[in-house]
C-alpha cells in the first residue's frame, strides 16, 4: 500500500476530523487550537492541553478516539461526569462505557467482554481501577486509541485538587509506550503546569495553551453585609427559574442555608461528603436532570460536572485560592451563555483559611504557598480595576484592555488619596505592639473607651481619638486594603493580630502615595434582562417558543433516563426558537444537531415547532 506523504496525511486527518465533529457532534466549526490538538493526537503525538472551562475539551481526546484503531481511554476522576459523557456519547451513537465503583460485578465482566471484542470507542474509568494489575494487563490485550489524562491537574501536590493515585500514571508512558497520551486540564499556574508534564513524562510533548478567559462569566464581589439576604436578593432579581451553585466553607452553614432558601421558596438542595452517599446521590442527579435546582455545597462538589446550563455559581464564603475560585466559578455557563460568578467575602473569612493553612499538616513551603495563594485571592476582591484582568494575569494570560463585564467594569469604583490614613494605621500596629486586631485598633483612632483600650491604657497614645475624619466602616476598609496590599498581614501565632510587613515599613518611611478604593454604597441589584440571558432571543413569540421545546426536551430526557442537556444544549434550543426550522434540511444546520439527534428527535422537535407557530 501506498505510503500517504506527512502533509496529505494531515490533510486527510483534518478532513476525517471536520467530518466527525460536523456529522456525529452537530458542530459546523472547531473553536480556538481543537483541530491542531485533535490532528496532532490522532496522528499518534502526545500533548499537554489547558483550555477553559466549557472551552470543548472532551472533543479533543474523544474524536481522535474514534478516528483511531483501538479504544480510547479517559482516566476521569469522579463518577458522576463519566456517567454525564457516556450518556452523552451514546446518545450521539458513539459506543462508549465505563468502569467504576457503581456496577455490579455482572456488569464489569460485560463491559470487559465487549472491550475484548473491540465494540467500543472510548472507555471511561477511575485512576484507583486503571492502576489495579488485572486492569493493566486486559488493557495489554487489546488495542488502545489512546489515553486521555482528564483533570490533569490531579497530579499536583502544590494544586487544589490533588489526587494521589494520579501521581502513579506516568506507568501509562512505561507499559504503553506506543500508545499517545493527552492530558487535560482547565486549571493551572505556570508551576503547576511545570509539575504536571514532568510528573506524566510528557515534557517533550507540546503544549497548546488555550488561555483562561471566560467572556460570558460576570464576575462580581461584596462586601458581607447580611450575606443570607444578599445571596436572596441576587438570586431573586437575576436568577429566579435558573439553576445555579452557592458554595459554603461548611457543612453546617451549607445545610442551614439550604434549608433556608427552600422556606424562601427556592428548590435547594444540599451537598457535602458528611451527608449519606443515597442522599449525595440522589441530590446530585435531582440537580443534573432538573431545571431551576441550586445545590448548596462545600467544595466537595462540583469537579467534572457536566451540566452546562449553570446560570449562576455563588460563594457565601471566600474559596482559599484563585485556583480554586476559577475552578468553581468555572462550572457557570458552560454552554457559552452569559452567566454569573457572585461572591461575599470579609476578613474573618481570611482568618478562617488562614488558621486552617496553619493547622494542616502540610510542611513550612507549602504552608507559605498557600499563604501567598489565599493573599492573591483577596487582592482579587480588593482591587479597584478590572477583576477578570486580574483574575487572568494570575495565571499568566493578558488582557489588553478592561473586560466590560465585570462588576468594577459595570460600576467603575472610585479611589481616593488614602496615604496618611494608611500610615496612621501601620504606625499604630506598631505603636501597640503587634499584637492587636482591626477592631481594637479602630476603637482606638476613634477614641472609644472601651474595656480593652483602658486595660492597655491605650488611651494614653496620641493616636486616640485621632481618627475621626474617617467612620467605623471607612477605617474596616483601610485595614482590609492593607491587608491585601501586603502593608499589614494576620499573625495567626498571636491570635489574629495584625502584624507590619517589609513593605508596610517601607511605607511608613518613604514618600509613597497609597491610593485605596471606597467601598461602593449598597444598591439594589440589577434586575436581569431577558435579552441578555438570552441572547438569541428577540421577541416574546421566540421566548415562549423556547420554554415549549424546554419542556419537550425534559419529557423525552426522562423517557430516556438521561440529563435534559444531553437531548440538547440550552444553547441549540434558542437558535431553534429563534430560526424556527420547518425541515430536516433546515434543523441540520443548527449547531448541536448532528446525525444521530436529527434522526432520533428531528420530528418530535419540528411538530413541536410547527404546533406552536400555529397556536400562535
Amino acid at each position: 500500500m501506498e505510503t500517504i506523504p506527512v502533509n496529505n496525511l494531515e490533510a486527510v486527518t483534518i478532513s476525517t476530523a471536520r467530518r466527525l465533529l460536523n456529522t456525529v457532534f452537530g458542530y459546523p466549526e472547531f473553536r480556538g487550537r481543537q483541530q491542531d490538538i485533535i490532528a496532532h493526537v490522532a496522528m499518534g503525538g502526545d500533548a499537554f492541553v489547558l483550555m477553559p472551562t466549557g472551552g470543548g475539551k472532551s472533543l479533543c481526546y474523544q474524536i481522535p478516539a474514534i478516528m483511531r484503531p483501538g479504544v480510547g481511554v479517559i482516566i476521569s476522576p469522579l463518577i458522576a461526569l463519566m456517567h454525564d459523557q457516556v450518556a452523552a456519547l451514546q446518545e450521539l451513537g458513539v459506543n462508549s462505557a465505563y468502569l467504576n465503583s457503581s456496577m455490579s460485578p455482572l456488569e464489569v465482566q460485560d463491559v470487559k467482554r465487549r472491550l475484548r471484542a473491540k465494540e467500543f470507542d472510548l472507555l471511561y474509568i477511575a485512576p484507583e481501577r486503571l492502576l489495579m494489575d488485572h486492569t493493566l494487563e486486559m488493557l495489554e490485550g487489546i488495542p488502545i486509541a489512546l489515553f486521555a489524562i482528564d483533570e490533569a491537574h490531579c497530579v499536583s501536590q502544590w494544586g487544589h485538587d490533588f489526587r494521589e493515585e494520579y501521581l502513579q500514571l506516568s506507568i501509562l508512558h512505561q507499559r504503553f509506550p506506543s500508545v499517545p497520551r493527552i492530558a487535560l486540564t482547565a486549571t493551572a499556574d505556570a508551576p503547576t503546569r511545570k509539575e504536571i508534564v514532568e510528573r506524566l513524562g510528557l515534557t517533550d510533548a507540546p503544549a497548546f495553551i488555550a488561555g483562561f478567559d471566560r467572556p460570558n462569566i460576570c464576575y462580581r464581589i461584596e462586601l458581607k453585609d447580611n450575606p443570607r439576604q444578599q445571596l436572596l436578593r441576587f438570586i431573586k432579581n437575576e436568577h429566579p427559574n435558573d439553576s445555579g451553585i452557592v458554595y459554603c466553607l461548611s457543612r453546617k452553614k451549607t445545610e442551614e442555608t439550604a434549608a433556608w432558601l427552600c422556606e424562601k421558596g427556592w428548590n435547594a438542595l444540599p451537598y457535602h461528603a458528611g451527608l449519606p452517599n443515597s442522599i449525595r446521590r440522589e441530590n446530585q442527579e435531582r440537580f443534573l436532570r432538573e431545571d431551576g435546582v441550586i445545590i448548596v455545597a462545600t467544595i466537595a462538589f462540583g469537579m467534572g460536572i457536566d451540566k452546562p446550563d449553570v446560570r449562576f455559581v455563588a460563594h457565601l464564603d471566600l474559596p482559599k485560592s484563585i485556583e480554586a475560585y476559577y475552578q468553581e466559578t468555572g462550572r457557570a455557563g458552560r454552554d457559552g451563555l452569559p452567566a454569573d460568578a457572585w461572591m461575599a467575602y470579609g476578613m474573618a473569612d481570611v482568618t478562617i483559611h488562614r488558621q486552617l493553612i496553619d493547622k494542616s499538616e502540610a510542611d513550612e513551603p507549602h504552608r507559605r504557598l498557600e499563604h501567598r495563594k489565599l493573599s492573591a485571592l483577596l487582592g482579587l476582591c480588593e482591587t479597584a480595576s478590572c477583576r477578570r484582568r486580574v483574575l487572568l494575569k494570575y495565571f499568566g494570560d493578558e488582557l489588553q484592555k478592561p473586560c466590560g463585564n465585570c462588576d468594577t467594569c459595570l460600576v467603575p469604583v472610585e479611589t481616593w488619596d488614602g496615604t496618611m490614613a494608611a500610615k496612621k494605621a501601620v504606625y499604630l500596629v506598631h505603636q501597640t505592639g503587634r499584637m492587636f486586631g482591626a477592631v481594637h485598633l479602630i476603637d482606638i483612632l476613634l477614641g472609644k473607651e472601651t474595656e480593652r483600650t483602658k486595660r492597655f491604657r491605650h488611651h494614653d497614645l496620641n493616636a486616640y481619638g485621632k481618627g475621626s475624619e474617617l467612620s467605623e466602616k471607612e477605617w474596616a476598609s483601610v485595614f482590609r486594603q492593607l491587608v491585601a496590599g501586603g502593608y499589614l498581614a494576620v499573625d495567626m501565632e498571636r491570635y489574629g493580630g495584625l502584624t507590619i510587613t517589609s513593605q508596610g515599613e517601607n511605607m511608613l518611611r518613604s514618600d509613597e502615595r497609597i491610593y485605596l478604593r471606597r467601598d461602593p454604597v449598597k444598591v439594589a441589584g440589577r434586575k436581569k434582562k431577558q435579552g441578555k440571558q438570552r441572547a438569541h432571543l428577540a421577541d416574546n413569540a421566540s421566548y415562549e417558543l423556547f420554554e415549549v421545546l424546554r419542556s419537550l426536551r425534559l419529557e423525552l430526557a426522562r423517557a430516556a433516563g438521561v440529563p435534559p442537556y444531553v437531548i440538547f444544549h440550552d444553547s441549540t434550543l434558542e437558535v431553534m426558537s429563534a430560526v424556527k426550522p420547518s425541515s430536516f434540511e433546515e434543523l441540520e444546520q443548527i449547531s448541536g444537531v448532528g446525525e444521530r439527534k436529527l434522526q432520533k428527535y428531528g420530528k418530535a422537535f419540528l411538530a413541536a415547532i410547527a404546533g406552536h407557530m400555529e397556536s400562535a
